[in-house]
């Protein structure tokens, strides 16, 4: 018991949580914990799964009294894991569809020139000219690759970002 609450202590002072509100935190954490007790209550009963995470505990407790802020990494690990893996998957696709289409060079486009290729034997506009087919969206192409390699070079650099955030394990 006494262990745990030296634990909240510690997590209190890394946090910034100036002494004598820690002090009167740890007296408080102490005292429930000692009536839980005189109750007939172990601490692991009275605090729930708390209890296995001290650190996890001293934060919220503190955030909650307004001592420190929030934990930056709190609302990330709710809602911002599904957005990021979202965001990945989009970019990832993206990449393939526009590799396929600058490989498979589609769509076509072809230009015919109304004179014909050679100008001392004239034919008519219908039938001669100049035929050329080339690749329409090939620079639309080069431009979504690119910006679908920025995207997942972003999506990874808020990977390694997301994990180092997290909060550590006791």
């Amino acid at each position: 018991m006494s262990e745990f609450v030296e634990q909240c202590r510690r997590e209190w002072r890394r946090l910034g949580v100036p002494h004598p509100l820690a002090e009167e935190m740890a007296a408080d954490l102490s005292s429930d914990l000692n009536d839980a007790e005189a109750e007939g209550v172990s601490a692991h009963e009275f605090l729930g799964s708390s209890y296995l995470d001290p650190r996890s505990f001293a934060a919220s407790w503190a955030a909650e009294r307004g001592i420190v802020p929030e934990q930056p990494g709190r609302e990330r690990n709710r809602r911002g894991r599904p957005v990021l893996v979202a965001f990945t998957a989009i970019a990832a696709l993206t990449l393939i569809v526009a590799a396929l289409l600058l490989a498979t060079g589609e769509p076509k486009l072809t230009i015919r020139t109304s004179r014909p290729p050679d100008a001392l034997a004239p034919l008519p506009p219908k039938i001669g000219g100049q035929v050329v087919s080339t690749s329409a969206a090939a620079p639309v192409e080069w431009i979504l690759l690119v910006l679908a390699i920025a995207a997942l070079a972003f999506a990874a650099w808020l990977w390694s970002s997301w994990g180092r955030s997290r909060p550590a394990a006791a």
